[in-house]
């Protein structure tokens, strides 16, 4: 971990004002926990999706992103998780943070306000350029992808 952290303007929303600021949970922790804002608590149907909003808007300074995960403990005991994950917090995004989160287990998922939903890790991230060509090098791989080397 870096020895000074990286500054982030955080605007917290009108219905985010009694809610805790994201943090990590430990020393070494790579994500800060983002916690539900929904007034009273929402209710997930097994494969059912809801945007859940952090009542939270974020500045994250030019080459870098905000990437919004799941939570393992949710995943494991409750098969809740971010639908688009890693979903991308980008530099200049200036709304509202708000997870997509899904039920994949088989029994309702309630959460409540101030619960924590997800984590938000601060990335690096390099803007590349593309460059047209009529053949790629080689390499041992080759075209070879979606399993191709087995499961053992």
């Amino acid at each position: 971990m870096s020895s000074s952290p990286l500054p982030i303007s955080v605007k917290i929303l009108p219905h985010g004002k009694d809610l805790e600021l994201p943090s990590y949970a430990t020393a070494g922790a790579a994500g800060m926990d983002l916690r539900c804002a929904v007034d009273g608590v929402s209710t997930l149907e097994p494969g059912q999706r809801q945007l859940i909003p952090t009542g939270l808007a974020l500045a994250i300074p030019a080459g870098y992103e905000g990437q919004v995960r799941p939570r393992s403990g949710l995943a494991t005991r409750h098969g809740l998780t971010v639908l688009n994950a890693p979903g991308t917090v980008d530099s200049d995004y200036r709304g509202e943070v708000c997870v997509l989160l899904v039920n994949l287990g088989n029994t309702p998922v309630t959460i409540a306000r101030g619960d924590r939903i997800a984590q938000l890790v601060i990335a690096p991230c390099v803007q590349g350029k593309l460059l047209p060509v009529e053949e790629l090098h080689e390499t041992e791989r080759g075209d070879g992808g979606f399993g191709h080397t087995g499961m053992s």
